[in-house]
């Protein structure tokens, strides 16, 4: 019955894994090294390594090459490769058996006593991981242990186990982290436990020393994208690669000596940003035997999202990426309080912002989130389960900043490019859309009682929803009618005054300020087309005094703060407005 549960596909020789990804010759020597003396040292204090790292980053191919070094050296115990495409090993259901039958292979004595588990208690099959580990592997190596002719130190006892976040669900990753803490760890058994995976929020919160996880004293943990720089051996890979698909081509042009040229590998180094999965891409598309290599590399490297594009280079490399985003998305929008936000155009605006795209300006995250509307460390939750492909990290220069940080520079690209990222494409037009109608709502929101202010936004600087909008309504020329009118209607001018005036450092060498209010007062003056509701000439005598008042504080500000001459700033920025009739409002603004 114990076979008839498994999942032979999951082995590290399987025939279903043929040519799996392995690590060449003289490459990740250092990461090799560090694990196999980690395996190797049977009296080490931690019995578990886990090894987390972005997708793409190399985690199974080194997982490959250790499970045949082992092998080699007749210490495997046994090893289980999770794969989300396949329904055998995507789950819980068969991975405790297979456990038992690999392990079961090393002695007839202990594949015996588990027969005897089964046959003792048939449906164990149905039952928790956590039972099915007691009874068909920690029992059963108990009483092996107990035998007066069994050797400890000739039992293979590595186990490896090999894509944590490939199986399916959350709640599934950490039911087996929990089991194997519960009944191998905890029982001192002498096995030397490997596992590798996205630091995905199962085995994240696990290891986190800030919040005490459960498996922080326990394991010994190799973080490979931020501990190991790869470029180097990524680099030595596509050498070797290339120049072997090169001396099989019948493309003269291959076979050369200078085939693949210096600056084309860098450009590859370049774009693989460390992670190895961009390489191995690269190689298994140039090495179509029904073409050239020559032209399929310069075609990676001439590769642009242009419509009509027939190339796709990228397109095993953009399935992994919408799987992860997909997965993510489903995931944010699945929980309530999320409910009604949109994860897509939420994320595409921090990646905006943090590239300074609108108009050179950008902010820390935390910030960012307010200017979103949102509660201050959304992003947090955000890109939860997109960990293994961007994280947010300090900013060495600027104490506290928080930035998105990608991995993979490649994900970045297929954010950015509709061709890649197809239904999963968020245009920048919807983003400052989304934004400027967020930011135009939380103006309308502000109270003009004095101590209000603060309380409504925060730590955020008060100035910042109005400098965002300016920005990123373009200077006001992206904003609807109905949104005009609405801070017009609900005394926006002075609730924006307020604003600007409660601040400390009013961002007031951005110039899109006054030239959005000056690009407001042209709209209410004018009727610009019979569709237009506005041309409202009253809401513009309201403006005027504000609109002057704020003018000159950016010219006093280009001139005390930033040493420009008039003549440099006159064509920066929008003419005075003369007013007609000083009233009683302008008088005082004046003062």
């Amino acid at each position: 019955m114990l076979v008839e549960n498994i999942a032979p596909n999951a082995s590290y020789n399987s025939g279903a894994r043929f040519d799996p990804p392995k690590c060449d010759e003289d490459t990740r020597v250092e990461v090799i090294s560090e694990i196999m003396d980690w395996i190797g040292d049977r009296e080490g204090p931690q019995r578990l390594l886990c090894m987390t790292g972005a997708a793409g980053a190399g985690k199974s191919a080194l997982q490959q090459t250790i499970a045949e070094r082992c092998a080699d050296a007749g210490i495997l115990g046994c090893a289980v490769f999770f794969s989300s495409q396949d329904p055998t090993r995507n789950n819980l259901s068969r991975i405790i058996p297979t456990i038992a039958f690999q392990l079961g292979k090393h002695d007839r004595r202990l594949r015996d006593y588990i027969r005897e588990a089964v046959e003792e208690d048939p449906p164990i099959f149905t039952r928790t991981i956590q039972t099915q580990m007691d009874t068909l592997v920690v029992d059963p190596f108990k009483r092996l242990q107990a035998n007066a002719g069994f050797d400890a130190s000739s039992f293979p006892y590595a186990v490896l186990i090999d894509g944590l976040d490939e199986c399916a669900g959350e709640e599934g990753q950490a039911e087996l982290l929990s089991t194997i803490k519960h009944c191998l760890l905890d029982n001192d058994l002498l096995f030397r436990i490997f596992i590798a995976s996205r630091p995905e929020w199962a085995i994240r919160s696990a290891l986190n020393s800030k919040t005490r996880g459960y498996l922080h004293p326990l394991a010994y943990h190799i973080q490979l994208s931020d501990k190991y720089d790869a470029t180097d051996d990524i680099r030595r890979y596509l050498w070797r690669r290339l120049q072997d698909i090169g001396s099989r081509s019948h493309d003269t042009r291959a076979q050369s000596r200078s085939w693949p040229s210096v600056d084309v590998i860098e450009k590859l180094v370049i774009a693989a940003s460390g992670q190895f999965v961009y390489a191995a891409t690269v190689v298994k598309y140039v090495s179509e035997r029904r073409s050239s290599p020559v032209d399929r590399l310069q075609t990676v490297v001439d590769w642009t999202p242009e419509k009509g594009q027939l190339a796709t280079p990228f397109a095993a490399l953009d399935v992994l990426y919408a799987n992860i985003l997909s997965t993510a998305k489903e995931s944010y929008e699945a929980v309530d309080t999320n409910r009604g936000r949109n994860f897509l155009l939420l994320l595409r605006a921090h990646h905006i912002n943090s590239d300074y795209r609108v108009g050179g300006r950008g902010w820390a995250a935390q910030e960012f989130d307010e200017i979103l509307n949102l509660e201050r460390n959304a992003h947090e939750a955000l890109v939860s389960d997109l960990h293994s492909l961007l994280i947010f990290h300090l900013r060495p220069d600027v104490l506290g900043y928080l930035e998105m940080h990608f991995y993979h520079r490649s994900f970045a690209e297929f954010l950015d490019n509709e061709a890649r990222s197809k239904n999963l494409f968020i245009t920048e037009t919807q983003v400052k859309a989304y934004i400027s109608e967020g930011l135009v709502q939380v103006i309308n929101q502000v109270s003009l009682e004095p101590s209000s202010t603060r309380a409504a936004f925060g730590t955020l600087s008060m100035e910042n929803p109005v400098v965002a909008l300016a920005l990123y309504s373009n200077s006001g020329e992206t904003l609807s009618d109905q949104q005009i009118l609405t801070i017009a209607h609900n005394d926006g001018w002075r609730k924006i005054d307020q604003m600007l005036s409660k601040t400390g450092h009013f961002a007031l060498y951005k110039t899109e300020f006054p030239a959005m209010i000056f690009s407001i007062m042209q709209r209410l003056k004018v009727r610009q087309s019979p569709r237009n509701e506005l041309e409202e000439p009253g809401l513009v005598d309201d403006l005027k005094p504000y609109y002057n008042k704020w003018r000159k504080l950016v010219e006093n500000c280009l001139v005390e703060q930033y040493g420009f001459e008039e003549e440099d700033f006159v064509s920066r920025l929008p003419p005075e407005e003369p007013e007609e009739g000083e009233t009683e409002k302008g008088e005082e603004l004046k003062e």
